[in-house]
C-alpha cells in the first residue's frame, strides 16, 4: 500500500522545497545584507568617520537609498506576514508554533532598536538644545553690538575733529584769499595735528582744490558726487570707504565758497574685521536656527530608517530562523494529522542534520511502521471477528426465543428482536440498562447463578403493557461466574402452549362434567314436573312448600343444563363457517340487542358510516361480541356506588387499522385486576360472582379460531384516576391496502 496523493501533497508542502521558495530566500539574504551595509555606511558617514563630509546632497541620497531598501524589506517581511496569517487563518499545521516564535523574535528584534532610536533622537535633541540657548543668543548678539560700538566710536572721533578742522578752515578764509601756498601749509599743519593721514579740500562737483596726503593710506576712494551733495556745513558726516580700515568724514566750509572739506584716518584693521565676521557668524547662528527642526526631522530620518532597516532585518531573519525551526514541526504536524484520520502509511522526510528535530522525524517513521504491522494486524482480527457477529447476529435475529447478553456489571449489552417483542421495549431503550430493571423478574435466577451455577432455568410471568406472558427463562453464564464474565439469559414465549394445555385440559374436564351430569338431568326434571302434576292437587297442607321445592328443583336443573350447555359448547367449539358479510351491521345488532336489554346504561357506537364487507363467520362473531358487551354492562351493574351505575357508559368502536379489523368495547364499570388479568382467559376464571369462567375464554377462542385474539386492557380514564374496562378483539384480513384503493373509489369496503 502507497501514501495517499492528499498526505503526500501535504507532507511536500510542509518540506518547503519549493524551488520559487529557495530563490525568495536566496534575495532576501542579499537584499538584507544589502540593507545592513548601506545602514552601517549611513551611520559611518553621519558620525564623521569617512572622508565623505554629510553635506544635503550625500544625506539626501542616503536617504533615498535607505528609503527604497526599506520599502523593499517592508514588501519582503509582510509578504511573509501576509503568507504566515493566511497559513493561521485556514488552519495550516504548525502555524500557531510559528506565529508565537515569529511574534517572539518580533518582540526580541524590535525593543532593543526602538530603544537604540528612542536614545539617539534625545541625543540629537539635547546635542542640539544647547547651541541654540538664550546665553548663547545674547553672546553673539553682544558681539555684533560691541563691533558696531566701535565702529561708531571711530566715526565720532572722525567727525568731532572734522569738525574742529573746518571750524579752522572757517576762519582761515583770508588766508586762503591772500595767499594758497601759505593756506596748503596751514591745512598740512591742521592735519597732521589732529592725526588725519589724508585731507582733501573739494568742491561739491567733485574737484579737488587743496589736497594733504601723508601715503600712509593707499587709494583711499574718494566721497562720492551724492556724498558731497549731502554734507551738512554744521556737522560732519562719517563715511565709512568700502571694507578698508579707513574711517573718513565730510563737511561744507561756507567761509570757502561751499567747498566740502574730506578727512580720513585708518584704524586697527582687526578690530575693523571684527565686525563683519560677527555679522557672518551671527547670520549663520540664525540660518541654522532657523533650520534647527529641518536638521532633527533629516537626523531623526537617517535614524528611523536606519533603525527599520536593523528592525526589519532582524524580523527577516527571524522569519527565516523560524521557518527552519517550524518546518520540520510542521511536516511532523501533518504526518501526525494523516495518522489521525487512519493513514498509517506515511512518513515524514528525514533530516540529515543530526538534530534533535531529526531524531524526532526517525523516531516517529519507526512509530508509524509499528503503527501500520498493529493496525494491519487489528484489521484483520476486526474482520473476522465481524464476521463473526454478523454471523450471531444472523443466528439471533432467526430465532424465535428472546436473547439478552448482560455483561459482568449487569448491564445489557445485546438484544434480539424476539427479545425486543417479548420485553415490549427497542434495543436503544434496553441497551445499555442494568438487567434487574429492565427484567426485574429474573433477579431471582441471576443471583443464584451469582452463586456458583452455571445454569438456572426457570419460568416467570411477566406483564408489560397490560400483556402478561408466561416466558421459559435460561440464565447461562459465561464463565460460571457473573463477576468474572457475563451471562446470556434466554427467554422462550410458553404463554400459548400453557394456554393450549390449560385449554385442552379444560376442555376434556368439560367434556367430562358434561357427560356425566347431563345424563341424570333429564330425570330429575322430568320427575320433578311429574310429581307437581301428580301430586299437586293430593297435597293440601304445605303446598306453598311442596310448590317452591319442586319449583326449585326443576329451576336447578334448567341451570344445570345451561352451564353444561357452556362446557358442551367449550368443549366441542364448532368450527367457524367463512363467509362474506357486513361486520359492521353484525355490531350495530349486538349494540341494538343490548341498548333495549339495559335501557338504564348508555350506548356509543364508533363504526364507519358504510359498510363493512370482511369474511368471517357471522353467528360466532356476533356471540362472542355480545358476550363482551354483556361482561361490560355487568360491570356497570356492579359498581357499588348507585351515582356510578347511574352513569353507565359503553362504548363499541370498529376500524380497520394496519391489516386487521379490530373491536374495541369500552366502559366505565369496575374494570379488571392489575394483576394476573390475562388469568380471566382461562377457563372458569372470574372475577364476579356467579360467573361461570367460560365466557372470555369461549371468545378468546372464537377470534383465534379467525387469525386473531383478545386483549384485556384498561379503559383511558384509568390513567386520569377513574375506572373501568376495555376489551380489545381482532382478526386479519388479507389484501387490505389493495382493498382501501378501490373503497376510496366506490364508497363501499368488501374485502
Amino acid at each position: 500500500m502507497s501514501i495517499d496523493n492528499t498526505a503526500h501533497n501535504d507532507i511536500a508542502a510542509a518540506r518547503g522545497s519549493d524551488p520559487g521558495q529557495r530563490v525568495s530566500g536566496v534575495l532576501g539574504v542579499i537584499l538584507v545584507v544589502c540593507a545592513l551595509t548601506c545602514a552601517f555606511s549611513t551611520f559611518l558617514v553621519l558620525a564623521g568617520m569617512t572622508p565623505i563630509l554629510p553635506t544635503h546632497v550625500v544625506v539626501a541620497w542616503m536617504l533615498g537609498v535607505n528609503a527604497l531598501l526599506v520599502v523593499a524589506l517592508l514588501v519582503v517581511v509582510l509578504a511573509q506576514t501576509v503568507s504566515l496569517w493566511r497559513a493561521r487563518r485556514r488552519g495550516a499545521a504548525g502555524a500557531g508554533l510559528h506565529v508565537h516564535i515569529v511574534s517572539l523574535f518580533c518582540f526580541v528584534a524590535a525593543v532593543p532598536v526602538i530603544l537604540v532610536a528612542v536614545v539617539a533622537s534625545i541625543t540629537l535633541e539635547r546635542g542640539l538644545d544647547p547651541w541654540f540657548i538664550s546665553s548663547i543668543k545674547a553672546l553673539m548678539s553682544n558681539t555684533v553690538e560691541i563691533a558696531k560700538e566701535y565702529r561708531d566710536a571711530q566715526c565720532r572721533t572722525v567727525v568731532r575733529e572734522a569738525n574742529l578742522m573746518a571750524g579752522d578752515l572757517n576762519r582761515a578764509r583770508v588766508l586762503y584769499d591772500a595767499d594758497r601756498k601759505l593756506f596748503h601749509d596751514f591745512l598740512q599743519s591742521r592735519s597732521a595735528f589732529l592725526g588725519f593721514p589724508i585731507t582733501i579740500l573739494m568742491t561739491v562737483d567733485g574737484s579737488v582744490v587743496e589736497r594733504f596726503d601723508s601715503g600712509q593710506i593707499l587709494n583711499v576712494p574718494l566721497p562720492t558726487r551724492e556724498d558731497l551733495q549731502n554734507a551738512s556745513d554744521s556737522d560732519a558726516t562719517c563715511l565709512i570707504p568700502g571694507n578698508r580700515n579707513v574711517f573718513g568724514a565730510v563737511q561744507k566750509v561756507p567761509e570757502l565758497n561751499g567747498m566740502v572739506l574730506f578727512v580720513a584716518r585708518t584704524v586697527d584693521p582687526k578690530a575693523v574685521a571684527f565686525l563683519p565676521m560677527a555679522e557672518a557668524g551671527v547670520a549663520y547662528y540664525q540660518v541654522l536656527e532657523e533650520k534647527k527642526l529641518g536638521i532633527q526631522i533629516a537626523f531623526a530620518s537617517m535614524f528611523a530608517l536606519v533603525a527599520l532597516i536593523v528592525l526589519l532585518s532582524a524580523l527577516w531573519f527571524g522569519m527565516s530562523f523560524a521557518n527552519r525551526l517550524v518546518t520540520p514541526v510542521r511536516r511532523l504536524i501533518h504526518a501526525a494529522d494523516q495518522v489521525a484520520s487512519g493513514n498509517y502509511y506515511v512518513q515524514v522526510p528525514a533530516q540529515k542534520s543530526g538534530d534533535d528535530l531529526g531524531h524526532l522525524g526517525e523516531t516517529f517513521n519507526k512509530m508509524t511502521g509499528q503503527l501500520r504491522r498493529q493496525h494491519d494486524g487489528l484489521v484483520s482480527a476486526t474482520e473476522v471477528m465481524d464476521r463473526r457477529r454478523r454471523f450471531m447476529e444472523a443466528v439471533l435475529a432467526g430465532v424465535s426465543p428472546g436473547v439478552v447478553g448482560v455483561d459482568a456489571a449487569g448491564v445489557i449489552t445485546i438484544v434480539n428482536p424476539s427479545a425486543e417483542t417479548l420485553l415490549r421495549a427497542g434495543a436503544d431503550e434496553l441497551v445499555g440498562r442494568p438487567i434487574r430493571e429492565a427484567l426485574p423478574e429474573v433477579s431471582g435466577l441471576l443471583q443464584e447463578v451469582g452463586e456458583g451455577r452455571r445454569l438456572v432455568q426457570r419460568q416467570i410471568a411477566i406483564d408489560r403493557d397490560q400483556h402478561e406472558r408466561m416466558l421459559n427463562v435460561r440464565v447461562t453464564s459465561e464463565q460460571g461466574d457473573v463477576s468474572s464474565g457475563g451471562v446470556v439469559v434466554t427467554l422462550d414465549d410458553i404463554t400459548d402452549l400453557v394456554n393450549a394445555q390449560r385449554t385442552s385440559a379444560w376442555a376434556d374436564v368439560a367434556r367430562r362434567i358434561a357427560h356425566e351430569i347431563k345424563n341424570p338431568l333429564t330425570p330429575i326434571q322430568l320427575s320433578a314436573e311429574r310429581i307437581r302434576r301428580k301430586y299437586g292437587k293430593v297435597i293440601v297442607s304445605d303446598r306453598e312448600v311442596f310448590d317452591q321445592c319442586t319449583a326449585t328443583i326443576i329451576r336447578q336443573v334448567d341451570d344445570l343444563k345451561q352451564m353444561v350447555d357452556e362446557f358442551s359448547s367449550f368443549a366441542r367449539m364448532p368450527a367457524p363457517t367463512i363467509d362474506e358479510d357486513d361486520i359492521a351491521s353484525t355490531i350495530r345488532e349486538v349494540v341494538f340487542l343490548m341498548r333495549v336489554g339495559n335501557p338504564d346504561i348508555t350506548f356509543v357506537e364508533d363504526m364507519p358510516a358504510g359498510p363493512l364487507r370482511v369474511r368471517y363467520d357471522r353467528r360466532l362473531v356476533s356471540q362472542a361480541v355480545q358476550n363482551i358487551v354483556k361482561n361490560a354492562t355487568e360491570g356497570i351493574k356492579g359498581m357499588a356506588d348507585p351515582e356510578d351505575r347511574a352513569a353507565g357508559k359503553v362504548e363499541i368502536s370498529l376500524r380497520e387499522e394496519g391489516g386487521k379489523i379490530v373491536i374495541d368495547v369500552t366502559d366505565n364499570g369496575v374494570g379488571f385486576p392489575r394483576e394476573h388479568r390475562n388469568r380471566l382467559l382461562e377457563p372458569y376464571q372470574t372475577s364476579r360472582e356467579g360467573g361461570t369462567g367460560l365466557g372470555l375464554p369461549i371468545v378468546l377462542k372464537i377470534f383465534e379460531e379467525h387469525g386473531g385474539g383478545l386483549e384485556l386492557l384498561d379503559a383511558p380514564a384509568v390513567a386520569e384516576g377513574g375506572h373501568g374496562a376495555r376489551v380489545r378483539l381482532w382478526f386479519p384480513f388479507p389484501g387490505a391496502g389493495a382493498r382501501a384503493s378501490e373503497t376510496a373509489q366506490t364508497g363501499s369496503r368488501t374485502i
